[in-house]
């Protein structure tokens, strides 16, 4: 059997990140995820910041790594084609002691080392954002926080790593890994797979895969505590009621409600924080189901931040779980020798997420002491998105390809060549064994489907040119993905 170098147990952000970072070294590396794509966790239901990282507890993983993570992104938004702004965000007062507050997170951001921070008067804050409520009475502003489309940015490290030789094995649940004399084998769903380190991404489930050897070296188990953040999401007709990203005075249960633009020009409200506790659900890490009183919350929460909440806009609601743990920072740790972890991994885990990686390749990088990859290729060939182009660019990719002159989904003006393009590439990040591309996988690569109508109108024609691309039946197409395998 094959023993690889590295095996990644994982395809959300850090995960991917992760396998990217490695792929700059000649190393054979696999990721192993139990979802039929990447992104399916709460790397792709978050709120899609960038943090400045004021809010962090200074000398943290988090505060270190959110800092440095930031930094990062500046570069890799242009490498990988990743959708973002860098708009800055407000922490609002609404309270008579807000403004100490907000002193005190200003002088945390400088111990954190944050960058292009102020604090404004409630008129300076007025002056930025008109649709604040009355009672906003002053502000931190953050320059240099942002936004990015989270599960594209999953996608972007993703395709760059197996542009790189990374594989993905999709659909493959782990099962158990044993040791090896030289590193570990990984039981799965699709077989077993041997490797000299194995690193630990797997999200909600990572101390479930921690404890896979934890328990062997009797030491207590690694304990998450599922969190579930419930959104509305506004239609992009209200896309000028904000420009920076909105946030509450943070409280011991995190940032609390914020109102955020999204790169695509929708506007979040939330998330609230839940444990995921529903005895139907037995504490279901993935119990992403939005409820009446959640969704009442958020909405309840924003309405103390906004001027008018137009609701009556929204699209749609969602719900993403992260993974708590009880210790409140980041784990990255190797334990037992060779099996590396990144646990209790939230939120600001999608702003650290280049940084977490690095760290984690370092780890990897000192037991195996690989060569680098001379053949690296940093940049991810870029997407044609036809609604951004210019009307004379739109003529010339028509000319081009006239498959990009047929309009597919209204709502978000997305062609059929976009589309045919995003099922290439899902084809491609597998390297040749296909798992069909589900409908979801489809809407997170092209947003088809993410618009007014929420696939009402194009819902239909994506599932026959998904059936086309892949030459299976149209009944064989899914929402969420799909348990055979095709070969290409």
């Amino acid at each position: 059997m094959k023993t690889h170098d590295v095996i990644i147990i994982g395809a959300g952000i850090i995960g991917c990140a992760a396998a990217r970072a490695l792929a700059k070294f000649s190393l054979t590396i696999l990721v192993l995820e139990q979802g039929a794509d990447v992104s399916i966790g709460a790397s792709k239901a978050n709120s899609g910041i960038l943090h400045a990282g004021y809010d962090c507890k200074p000398h943290t993983q988090k505060a270190l790594l959110n800092v440095q993570g930031l930094h990062m992104y500046k570069k890799l938004v242009d490498e990988l084609h990743i959708p973002h702004r860098f708009n800055g965000s407000l922490v609002v007062s609404t309270v008579e002691d807000g403004a100490e507050k907000l002193r005190r997170l200003y002088k945390q951001g400088i111990t954190n080392g944050v960058e292009g921070m102020e604090l404004l008067t409630a008129q300076q804050v007025g002056a930025l954002e008109p649709n604040l409520h009355p009672s906003v009475n002053g502000a931190l502003h953050a320059k240099t926080a942002g936004i990015v489309s989270p599960y594209e940015a999953v996608i972007a490290f993703a395709e760059s790593a197996a542009l790189n030789g990374v594989r993905f094995k999709l659909e493959t649940t782990v099962t158990s890994v044993d040791s090896l004399e030289n590193g570990y084998a990984v039981q799965t769903t699709r077989g077993t797979f041997n490797a000299r380190v194995v690193i630990n991404c797997a999200g909600t489930e990572s101390g479930n895969i921690a404890n896979l050897q934890r328990e062997l070296a009797h030491v207590p188990p690694m304990v998450i505590h599922p969190q579930r953040g419930q959104y509305y999401l506004l239609d992009n007709t209200q896309r000028g009621l904000i420009s920076h990203t909105i946030f509450q005075l943070p409280t011991h249960m995190g940032k609390g409600v914020l109102i955020a633009p999204t790169v695509d020009y929708n506007v979040l409200l939330g998330p609230t924080a839940e444990a995921v506790d529903d005895p139907r659900r037995e504490s279901d890490p993935n119990a992403t189901a939005t409820t009446r009183s959640g969704l009442q919350e958020a909405l309840d929460k924003a309405r103390l931040t906004l001027r008018n909440v137009p609701i009556h806009d929204r699209i749609t609601a969602f719900a993403g779980v992260r993974a708590k743990h009880a210790q409140g920072d980041f784990i990255i740790e190797e334990s037992p020798k060779n099996f590396i972890h990144a646990i209790g991994i939230d939120s600001p885990g999608l702003t650290a997420a280049p940084a977490i990686a690095e760290k984690l390749a370092k780890l990897a990088l000192a037991r195996l002491q690989p060569a680098e990859n001379a053949n690296f290729v940093k940049e991810r060939p870029p997407i044609a998105r036809f609604r951004d182009l210019s009307p004379a660019e739109q003529q010339r990719l028509i000319a081009f390809n006239p498959a990009y002159g047929n309009i597919v989904c209204r709502c978000e003006t997305i062609t059929q060549g976009e589309i045919q393009d995003a099922l290439k590439r899902f084809a491609a990040l597998q390297a040749g064994k296909l798992t069909p591309a589900s409908l979801d996988a489809l809407k997170r690569r092209t947003r088809a489907q993410m618009g007014r109508c929420q696939g009402g109108f194009c819902t239909l024609r994506l599932i026959e040119l998904i059936a086309r691309e892949y030459k299976i039946p149209e009944g064989a197409v899914t929402k969420n993905g799909t348990q055979s395998e095709v070969t290409a």
